[in-house]
């Protein structure tokens, strides 16, 4: 007679679960890592525009790339307040989805647990049996001789 576990069902639906709810922070975590390497670039094209403004300083210019360049850098920073904003949205999302994968595991673990506790009920009794049958046969053959 073989092991049988009652929420074995549960148990796979749990842990099914709980992969999805880890892909899930996962995915956040990849998109922080992205929009952190964005924020980055943005960074170093803000203090490369800054630094070739500066660079042009004493070179005759047109007025229209002076605005230009202001422009731009208006904008690299908007970009750069907007990554900001959604690297906070993203870590909130983080902590939010921590939360839920955390609980979906717990509640994975626990059946684990009493499939494993269950288990080694089943095996411990399956050789307190198995032993009481080799000590009837051991009694009954020294009961013949």
């Amino acid at each position: 007679m073989a092991f049988k576990f009652s929420l074995d069902a549960v148990l796979r639906v749990r842990g099914i679960v709980e992969e999805r709810e880890e892909r899930m922070l996962q995915k956040i975590l990849f998109e922080i890592s992205q929009t952190q390497e964005t924020l980055v670039r943005t960074d170093s094209e803000i203090v490369g525009s800054d630094a070739a403004r500066c660079a042009d300083v004493f070179k005759p210019f047109i007025g229209r790339n002076l605005h230009d360049s202001y422009g731009e850098m208006k904008e690299l920073k908007q970009n750069k307040a907007d990554l900001e904003g959604q690297i906070e949205k993203l870590k909130q999302l983080r902590d939010r989805q921590r939360v839920v994968y955390e609980s979906a595991r717990r509640n994975r673990e626990m059946l684990t647990d009493i499939r494993d506790d269950k288990r080694g009920a089943y095996e411990s009794d399956n050789a307190r049996r198995e032993q009481q049958i080799l000590d009837d046969n051991h009694m009954a053959r020294r009961g013949r001789f």
